[in-house]
């Protein structure tokens, strides 16, 4: 397997309607925490989202106080966020880099040696591997969980705890699709928003079935 130099972020398509931005996504959180008298530390624990956008504990502080983390590079980003991730596994399994550079050479077909390389953060994956990468640690955003800047890391792992804060409207509730697709806080919204970095043969997957549910709510109506 041919091992790309650099990875490319994947594009994003500008007719889908964009999540906010770090700095809003966390003005509203902090509103509505103090509204809702909850505490700051379980729902913006630094620890536990450093876990969950395998960023380190640090940059995840400075994005919360509203600074900048140093800038770094696409390939830095891959670097650091694979090796974060094998190190949890590791941590959590209590077992050694060989176990899992087998496993991922055995699943994802690369020599385990690769791997190892890859899984230290020594390496860049080929855009390949770095695909078969997000399904092995089963990681949400596709490929951009490991492109994207430090922010958009973060945002996007907050932006679903706003969504569950926000109070529910009164009156009938609007049409799923329609809701999920206006409103950028709506969980659909954003599991939609994250699957337009699918790739083109599980677009057409998710496309039939889709196609598939709608057919057979016309048959029961």
């Amino acid at each position: 397997m041919a091992h790309a130099s650099q990875i490319i972020a994947p594009s994003r398509s500008e007719s889908v309607d964009p999540v906010p931005p770090l700095p809003v996504t966390l003005d509203r959180l902090q509103a509505l925490i103090h509204e809702q008298g909850l505490e700051v530390s379980q729902l913006l624990d630094p620890r536990r989202l450093a876990a969950r956008t395998a960023l380190s504990e640090d940059t995840v502080r400075i994005l919360l106080r509203g600074g900048e983390p140093t800038t770094d590079t696409v390939n830095e980003r891959v670097r650091a966020r694979i090796k974060a991730l094998a190190d949890a596994h590791m941590a959590r399994t209590g077992k050694p880099m060989s176990d899992l550079a087998g496993r991922i050479s055995e699943q994802l077909g690369v020599s385990a040696f690769w791997a190892r390389k890859v899984c230290s953060g020594e390496k860049v994956p080929s855009v390949e591997l770095l695909h078969g990468l997000v399904g092995f640690f089963g990681v949400e955003g596709g490929e951009a969980y490991f492109t994207a800047p430090a922010s958009e890391a973060l945002n996007r792992v907050l932006v679903p705890v706003l969504a569950t804060l926000q109070p529910t409207p009164e009156g009938p509730p609007a049409d799923p699709v329609t809701e999920a697709l206006s409103k950028f806080d709506d969980v659909r919204g954003i599991a939609l928003r994250q699957a337009r970095d699918l790739p083109q043969e599980r677009w057409h997957v998710l496309s039939a079935t889709l196609q598939a549910l709608l057919e057979l709510d016309d048959k029961e109506h």
